[in-house]
């Protein structure tokens, strides 16, 4: 059963999807978000490592008991269009404290001004630059949310055809694998989920995608062959958009003999896990992840 500060937060975020501010451009949008998290969150004994990957602005988050040789690469969510090491630097925070990792984050390039597969030659990028820096990869693992799972999938998928070696476990949160807009919960759960205007998907998409067919695997990739990716945490809210997504992404990847663990929230809205701060449900399933990957990183 949903708690307390769960419904409490849907009624405040339903509020503004309502009568808040009103998308003007993705431009500006993406201005007024970093200006609201372009801080650094105050967390005792956190370090926060500003580095460059290529040219790439990226900073490696470590809470306190994070082994120096474990790492996770993070690829955040945003549409292809949003989102920074600014804006996901809290989650950074709480998954580097469960996994006992340290948490890179990088700001990838965004659509509409670098469309498909930039975002994928930057994420595959920065894998290789892991590696490069001595990381094996069996203390690997990749994680993200929202778009950023579909890329991490994605990444997965690059990383596996470039003959790279697989991370240890891969996490995927409300992930994004189709493109093609073809699951019904985009329909049926749009007043659901507070947290996502579905009627601005397929701007986001199409800014993403450019001239790419969104068939194309490696931009969806639920239609792509998922045969040797490493054990896969798929977590999703029964309010999400995406809720199908998550759910086809699981079932093609066991039929793939993919090891899947899916775990289905009840109540929960999109990207949940980052009000870890405020909502049990968020804590629970950042500590389901962490105890995921504590398993997997050797």
């Amino acid at each position: 059963m949903a708690s307390w500060q769960s419904y409490v937060i849907k009624s405040v975020l339903r509020y503004i999807q309502r009568y808040g501010h009103k998308p003007t451009s993705i431009q500006k949008e993406r201005a007024s978000l970093e200006a609201r998290v372009a801080y650094v969150p105050k967390k005792r004994l956190v370090k926060y490592e500003p580095c460059e990957i290529e040219g790439m602005r990226a900073e490696w988050v470590t809470a306190p008991g994070a082994i120096q040789e474990h790492a996770l690469l993070y690829l955040h969510g945003g549409a292809f269009v949003l989102g920074s090491v600014n804006t996901h630097r809290s989650l950074a925070v709480d998954l580097s404290r469960v996994s006992h990792a340290r948490v890179l984050l990088f700001d990838y390039r965004l659509a509409p001004e670098y469309p498909f597969p930039a975002a994928l030659e930057d994420a595959l990028c920065a894998y290789r630059w892991l590696g490069a820096q001595g990381i094996s990869y069996r203390h690997v693992a990749v994680a993200g949310d929202s778009a950023g799972g579909g890329l991490t999938v994605a990444l997965l998928l690059a990383a596996r055809d470039a003959g790279l070696p697989m991370p240890a476990a891969a996490v995927c949160l409300s992930p994004f694998v189709d493109l093609a807009l073809t699951g019904e919960s985009i329909k049926t759960r749009a007043k659901a989920d507070v947290m996502v205007q579905a009627n601005l998907i397929p701007y986001a998409v199409e800014a993403y995608l450019g001239k790419a067919d969104p068939l194309t695997p490696l931009a969806s990739p639920l239609y792509a062959d998922l045969h040797g990716l490493p054990p896969l945490l798929v977590q999703v809210g029964t309010d999400e958009v995406l809720y199908d997504d998550a759910t086809r992404l699981a079932e093609r990847a066991r039929a793939a003999r993919v090891d899947v663990t899916l775990e289905v929230w009840d109540g929960m809205f999109h990207t949940w896990q980052a009000w870890g701060w405020l909502l049990p449900e968020a804590k629970r399933s950042i500590d389901h992840i962490g105890k995921f990957l504590r398993m997997h990183i050797q």
